[in-house]
């Protein structure tokens, strides 16, 4: 068997859009984002002009999706954002950008699985200590995670399912006892939601849409990566931005636009369970906060999905261990990436286990915060390398290609130096030590492009595979995957 799996094998194609849209939607946890970040938004935040936030975030995304789209178009493997890096950037910008996606979702499956400890322990009273929790959440997503993608795409579409049912339930109960006043215009109001602390409010609002721009991760496991990425992306910017905007909307309308900040800010992560207590009863109740727990392994899964994927592609383009790049025969999964990623979570879990650190104050803010600026960052890197790729490619498609995707950079870029300013905020502390995370994850991003330079005059072979990510096969070599461009190049990638 072991021979077997040392065989050369590509991921199985067997993803269409929809189960694209259900891994990416699951990993931004729309039920754990209403429940748990709305309220810190309208309490610390601009409180009813938190929906106002959601959608500028929504209209943000969108423009940046128009050139990221038009871009999947021409990149078809694997490799995530961290490939359109390299295509838009070069090399060196792109080995940044890898360690920035490292940072960003293995600490969002960290956080996660804290999440899960913390939750049925100390909110739902199960007993024994929160580790243990954490450490079966971890095994179930090991097993899903080695398996092929195609299930794990099933079982978030029925968690999935029964989330978003629940927040409907909970929007038509609001709608229904509220009627029109459930609108207040005045979140939409450019001075609501300028007041406040803004700058925190749309802090959280990009960071709730963290895992939409997974969609390229499953390229190569599509079965047509040109139109299904696309689609998935633009699909998961509208689902999750016009839920959070909607549901966010009607809450400010049930709690009122004048009260929402203080209500919010006295009741904190209890203010969708009293809504739903308030308006549907007990039992509605009980079922929401198990249903948190089910997003939260939603969440769980698909980061693990997307953590693993970006070391198989790190790992086949030689940034880290080649043995990462493996695939099961059988699976068609990168089997060994996602162990790899089981154990990292694993080891983070004990680690905070041992050193008696809280879950949730310690583990879960902190890794959270971490992540978000991660991801966040890598977002921002891809939407300059969009624009810079069409530019020079001189796209005639200016719409699409120039004005769209600048102004989704604009805000990115806005999205940046307020997580930045607010990451105390974000990751709930003051300590310098936690202050300082971001530049540290800067600088370690700094050191991977120094790296990538390093290997060019060292090692020329192993620096043309970085940003490859595709499969191997007889026409398209790793050292010869990204070429300089030429004039008339098909693709003009302009890589470095």
């Amino acid at each position: 068997m072991a021979a077997d799996i040392d065989e050369p094998v590509g991921l199985g194609r067997t993803l269409g859009t929809t189960k694209i849209v259900f891994l990416v939607v699951a990993a931004a946890a729309p039920l754990v984002a209403m429940a748990g970040t709305v309220p810190l938004s309208m309490g610390v935040g601009n409180g009813a002009g938190v929906p106002g936030a959601y959608l500028v975030a929504t209209l943000t995304l969108l423009c940046f999706s128009a050139g990221y789209a038009a871009m999947a178009r021409t990149i078809t493997g694997g490799g995530g954002f961290y490939a359109y890096v390299a295509r838009g950037l070069g090399r060196p910008p792109a080995a940044a950008g890898a360690v920035l996606a490292l940072l960003g979702y293995n600490g969002l499956v960290a956080a996660l699985a804290g999440g899960i400890g913390y939750f049925l322990t100390i909110e739902g009273g199960a007993p024994g200590p929160w580790w243990l929790y954490s450490a079966a959440g971890i095994a179930i997503m090991a097993v899903l995670g080695f398996r092929a993608v195609d299930l794990s795409a099933k079982v978030l579409a029925v968690l999935l399912t029964c989330e978003i049912g629940m927040l409907l339930a909970v929007d038509l109960a609001i709608l229904a006892d509220r009627g029109t006043a459930a609108f207040p215009a005045a979140s939409f109001d450019p001075a609501t939601v300028l007041s406040g602390a803004p700058g925190v409010a749309f802090m959280f609002a990009f960071g709730s849409f963290v895992g939409y721009e997974a969609a390229a991760i499953y390229a190569e496991e599509s079965r047509d990566p040109e139109r299904a990425v696309p689609r998935a992306t633009y699909a998961a910017v509208l689902v999750i931005g016009v839920f959070y905007t909607l549901t966010s909307w009607l809450t400010v309308g049930a709690l009122g636009a004048d009260r929402a900040r203080g209500v919010a800010d006295d009741q904190e992560g209890e203010l969708m369970l009293n809504l739903t207590s308030d308006l549907l009863g007990a039992t509605a109740e009980a079922l929401f906060g198990l249903l948190v727990i089910t997003s939260i392994f939603a969440s769980l899964l698909a980061a693990h999905n997307a953590a693993g994927r970006y070391l198989y592609s790190l790992g086949r383009d030689g940034l880290v261990f080649t043995r990462l790049g493996r695939v099961h025969p059988r699976h068609r999964s990168p089997y060994a990436a996602s162990i790899a990623q089981s154990g990292f979570t694993l080891v983070v879990v004990a680690a905070f286990a041992v050193a008696g650190l809280d879950p949730y104050r310690n583990l879960v803010t902190v890794m959270s915060g971490l992540s978000t600026l991660g991801i966040v960052l890598l977002q921002m890197l891809t939407a300059v390398a969009c624009v810079v790729y069409f530019r020079r490619r001189r796209d005639p498609r200016l719409l699409r290609t120039l004005v769209l995707p600048l102004a989704g950079c604009v805000g990115l870029v806005t999205a940046t130096v307020l997580l930045l300013a607010n990451f105390g905020t974000l990751a709930h502390s003051d300590a310098v030590a936690i202050k300082t995370l971001p530049y540290l994850a800067m600088l370690l991003a700094a050191g991977a492009a120094l790296y990538a330079l390093r290997l060019r005059g060292t090692d020329p072979d192993r620096y043309a595979r970085i940003g490859a990510s595709r499969p191997d096969t007889a026409d398209a070599t790793p050292a010869d995957a990204l070429t300089p461009p030429r004039t008339g190049d098909a693709d003009g990638s302009h890589a470095r």
